[in-house]
């Protein structure tokens, strides 16, 4: 494993302060966020599809159908380009210019390999726990079926950047009379209250892990 996810193509260069190539930091992006953006090349196009993703250590998966153009493409060897994003508030300024967002992103470059066997199915069961944890104990697990029409693929992190910028906002001097509020508006994802199946026998209660359902690295 390299000591560093840091290669010139990682290289954050507009507003490079705000970059990092500092693995725990990368982790917890990725911990935290429910969606990618995956950007590889098909058919001489670029494409860039939104799909769940989760962590193991330094591996990233994905799974979906064995008929997915994205997945079919990253296991027959295009390389990918893997981004996610996290908003934590916008930035209000006291010009328009100076408007912003604070924000943690995160950048993973690589080819994928194919996942079979038992890592497959700890890879699905390591899934279920990144969408809710303390799920997998309960659910029914895949079966043969289910397996043979999902993919899953595995990106080793080995090539990242994460970018985060926080604060408040950068006026311009001249600016800081003017009458207009400036600040920052945090923004949160907050769960709701459960709302049970149509179908749910009344006599099964709501899990604990739901009623107080938290974010991986929260």
């Amino acid at each position: 494993m390299s000591e560093t996810l840091q290669t010139p193509r990682t290289t954050v260069r507009r507003l490079a302060g705000r970059g990092s190539y500092d693995r725990e930091l990368i982790h917890g992006i990725l911990d935290e966020a429910f969606i990618c953006h995956v950007g590889f090349v098909a058919g001489g196009a670029p494409v860039v599809i939104p799909t769940i993703h989760w962590r193991e250590g330094e591996t990233l998966y994905f799974h979906g159908s064995a008929a997915s153009r994205m997945l079919r493409s990253m296991r027959d060897g295009a390389e990918v380009c893997v981004t996610v994003t996290l908003l934590d508030g916008l930035v209000l300024a006291r010009s328009a210019f100076h408007h912003s967002m604070n924000y943690r992103s995160a950048v993973v470059i690589g080819r994928a390999r194919e996942v079979t066997g038992e890592e497959k199915l700890r890879a699905l069961t390591a899934l279920v726990e990144h969408v809710c944890r303390g799920r997998s104990a309960e659910v029914r697990p895949p079966n043969e079926i289910e397996l043979q029409q999902t993919l899953v693929l595995a990106l080793p992190i080995e090539e990242a950047s994460a970018k985060v910028r926080t604060g408040g906002a950068v006026d311009d001097e001249e600016d800081h009379a003017l009458p207009v509020w400036a600040g920052v508006l945090p923004l949160r994802t907050v769960p709701q209250e459960p709302i049970a199946d149509v179908r749910l026998d009344p006599a099964v209660a709501v899990p604990e892990y739901v009623k107080h359902y938290t974010r991986r690295g929260r």
